[in-house]
């Protein structure tokens, strides 16, 4: 009978490169970045690395569809490499196959890295997801952007709780100043200036409702983790332990594009995902029992309604937690984005969900510096790939090791 992966795979070591616009670098510098401050804090040789996962969404521009710029950039001893993709999940995929590996028995010591450089491929977005996505790409994407859809989001979430427009985005600004408030505290984040709602609710409309400061950026990254069993990372003298205690993936069945009973309102994916990641964590009572988040912040309407498909808020009460300051750093809540999410770290596909697991891991551990928070428990990541109507979502918890 299957059992879950709670407690099976420890966190040995972990890197995150600066995120930005790094003109200077490809990904494979950004591969090796990351890898250096990884293996180096998990103490260990690259010789001692045993299988390797690599996340990259965008191959045709960044690394490749193989997984050989991995084990040739990293030197690494002709071990199995796989390259995942898996849209904006594509990070936590690779984590997610680590973490497999380690808890079948199969390797002691594997590594998971994801990279995504974007800025100098002589576009201003994402660029065309290529010939290989098929019907989404000439059928779906033609017709819509994403701060479209995810302006749609905005739109249907209020009109399904009468919210006023006035009040949505007033919510919606709080959410962005937040996160570069969190943002200013950390240096390797890519926007790092503080903002005031006045500024976000006057700033250039993109997708109506969304403005300029509700969309997270471009920008290129990488970020790494080094997994093993928890008695071979206390065998290595690692004293205070992180380790997974829920993986959890949920891909759309088809249901929401049939327009049926989803009312694009919020996320089905996110939903059943939280709710099987916490199944797996033992985890009663999420409000009470998660201390800090990194969630798919694409755009700010996407950080409000996800607060509700995990289940922290009640269904349509994310606004008033938000404006009560429930997921600020101080505000005694839940901090969400404690490391200046998306927002201000901007989004290479491959490096996010990785990314978020950094801040987790950090602040587990007490390195968070001035952003620490006191005596976190469980730290949850979130990522949703895709569109509103058509999405995968993944939920990854993190905790303290108990013997």
């Amino acid at each position: 009978m299957a059992t879950g992966i709670r407690d099976k795979v420890a966190i040995l070591g972990m890197g995150c490169t600066k995120f930005g616009e790094r003109w200077d670098v490809g990904a494979e510098e950004l591969m090796v970045e990351a890898f250096e401050e990884a293996v180096g804090d998990a103490g260990i040789t690259r010789k001692e690395i045993q299988a390797a996962w690599l996340g990259t969404c965008m191959e045709e521009i960044s690394v490749g569809k193989s997984a050989l710029p991995l084990s040739l950039t990293l030197r690494l001893p002709r071990i199995p490499v796989s390259r995942v993709e898996n849209y904006c999940a594509t990070g936590t995929e690779a984590f997610r196959g680590a973490c497999y590996a380690v808890a079948s028995g199969a390797y002691d010591i594997v590594l998971a890295l994801g990279v995504e450089k974007l800025k100098d491929i002589g576009y201003g977005g994402l660029p065309n997801w290529g010939a290989s996505a098929g019907t989404l790409t000439w059928q779906i994407m033609p017709n819509i952007t994403a701060p479209g859809a995810f302006a749609q989001l905005a739109s249907a979430y209020g009109a399904k709780h009468r919210i006023p427009e006035s009040d949505l985005k007033r919510a919606m600004a709080h959410v962005s100043v937040k996160s570069h408030a969190n943002a200013a505290l950390n240096p390797k984040a890519h926007l790092r200036r503080t903002v005031t709602v006045d500024q976000v609710l006057a700033s250039p409309t993109i997708a109506h409702p969304l403005g300029l400061y509700d969309c997270c950026g471009v920008s290129d990254g990488a970020a790494c983790a080094i997994v093993t069993t928890p008695d071979i990372a206390k065998g290595a003298g690692k004293g205070d332990l992180v380790t997974v205690k829920a993986l959890q993936l949920a891909l759309s069945s088809g249901e929401e594009m049939g327009y049926n009973e989803w009312d694009g309102d919020h996320f089905l994916t996110t939903s059943k995902c939280s709710t099987m990641a916490y199944r797996e964590a033992g985890i009663i009572n999420p409000r009470d029992e998660i201390s800090m988040m990194e969630v798919h912040d694409c755009f700010s309407i996407t950080e409000l309604v996800t607060m509700e498909d995990l289940h922290i808020s009640e269904r349509g009460g994310a606004l008033k937690d938000i404006m009560d300051g429930f997921f600020d750093l101080d505000g005694g809540g839940i901090p969400c984005q404690p490391d200046g999410g998306l927002k201000c770290f901007g989004h290479p596909i491959g490096a996010s969900g990785l990314r978020m697991l950094y801040e987790m891991y950090l602040q587990l551990l007490g390195r968070a510096g001035e952003r620490q928070l006191p005596n976190p428990r469980y730290g949850l990541t979130h990522n949703l790939g895709g569109m509103p109507y058509m999405n995968i979502s993944s939920v990854t918890i993190v905790g303290r090791y108990a013997d």
